[in-house]
């Protein structure tokens, strides 16, 4: 995967040992790391009923939207935002991870087995995704979602 590398480092940085980090990503069978959220980024996390279809807006109107997780089962999609998002995030149905919270991080260069993939992977410049833009894309994936269920 282009890029793999930086991304290894973008997401290393934020670890106490960076360097233990990599070597974890690269022993662990589950190829999955433990990071600090709360440094360099934030995660929010929705159901993956709503993630997929907020995906789908975030992608028509931006070029290159931030890192989006799955979990195994596709029951949750978190997306990465700026650092502090987790702290004034008011919506509900959505858990934060910031400051103090830690989240596991797949290898960003190929596949996990450790329950846990990339939709987006980081390209390591360091992009995230705005949080405005997620909430409307999450305000008109919502609305899109009640239709269907026959509720607008």
């Amino acid at each position: 995967m282009p890029g793999a590398k930086t991304a290894v480092a973008w997401l290393a940085s934020v670890a106490p040992d960076p360097e233990s980090c990599r070597r974890e990503w690269e022993r662990n069978p589950l190829g999955v790391a433990l990071l600090p959220a709360g440094k360099a980024w934030d995660v929010l996390i929705v159901p993956s009923r709503l993630g997929y279809p907020t995906l789908d807006v975030l992608s028509r109107v931006l070029d290159q939207p931030g890192p989006v997780l799955v979990d195994f089962g596709d029951a949750r999609t978190g997306f990465f935002v700026p650092a502090g998002t987790a702290t004034r995030w008011l919506g509900t149905g959505v858990r934060t991870a910031g400051l103090g919270t830690w989240i596991v991080v797949p290898y960003p260069g190929g596949l996990s087995s450790g329950g846990i993939r990339w939709l987006i992977p980081p390209d390591g410049t360091g992009t995230l995704t705005d949080p405005s833009l997620l909430e409307l894309a999450m305000h008109e994936a919502a609305a899109a979602l009640a239709v269907e269920d026959g509720g607008g």
